[in-house]
């Protein structure tokens, strides 16, 4: 998802509050730091708690942490360029017939594209697919040498046959011994983690 240039809705600030809104840098920067940038959401008791204590509307504290669960989608694109090879993977996993397999990673100069894909022996109709359509998958990748950062560029298919595609930066390298791919699956619309993870 490429974000929309964003303009300021008024040319007014008053420099008398810009200390405060430094400290709310500060402390979204060390809510990260604390959970491991993995901080979740308010429970509902929370929200209603910081709510009436500060005096604040409860659907304005929820779009305040949807934002800061989504900050990834803020972050710069980085688009693949100057296509240098296909690298082969050929590694699958397999769990209650359904099988997740990753091929190939297109390799470019400045990134690396991964496919995930995604097979099931599926023969009944749509009412019957166990694979629920709100499921997704986001890509992490583990590594002693290198953060990397994986953008989820969406997918597609058809029942029983899905592929996913990630954009990783830095170009991964051509070792693939030295890293190891992490799917977890997420429900939407809010990405509430399930339980499971495909490690190629």
């Amino acid at each position: 998802m490429r974000p929309m240039q964003f303009e300021p809705p008024t040319d007014h600030y008053d420099e008398r509050i810009a200390a405060t809104d430094e400290q709310i840098y500060k402390l979204i920067k060390q809510r990260k730091e604390i959970s491991c940038n993995n901080p979740g959401f308010p429970t509902k008791r929370y929200i209603t708690e910081f709510s009436k204590k500060y005096k604040f509307d409860e659907n304005f504290l929820n779009y305040i942490f949807v934002n800061l669960l989504n900050e990834d989608l803020y972050k710069p694109i980085v688009e693949p360029k100057n296509f240098l090879k296909n690298t082969p993977i050929l590694k699958a996993f397999e769990k209650d017939d359904i099988f997740y397999s990753v091929t190939f990673i297109r390799q470019f100069e400045n990134a690396s594209v991964v496919h995930l894909n995604i097979n099931s022996n599926f023969t009944g109709d749509v009412s019957d697919w166990n694979h629920s359509e709100d499921s997704h998958f986001e890509l992490s990748i583990k590594s002693e040498d290198t953060q990397f950062e994986c953008r989820n560029e969406g997918g597609g298919g058809t029942l029983g046959n899905e592929t996913y595609s990630f954009i990783v930066s830095p170009a991964l390298p051509d070792d693939v011994s030295k890293y190891k791919l992490v799917f977890k699956e997420y429900k939407m619309p809010f990405k509430k983690e399930t339980a499971f993870e495909v490690v190629i």
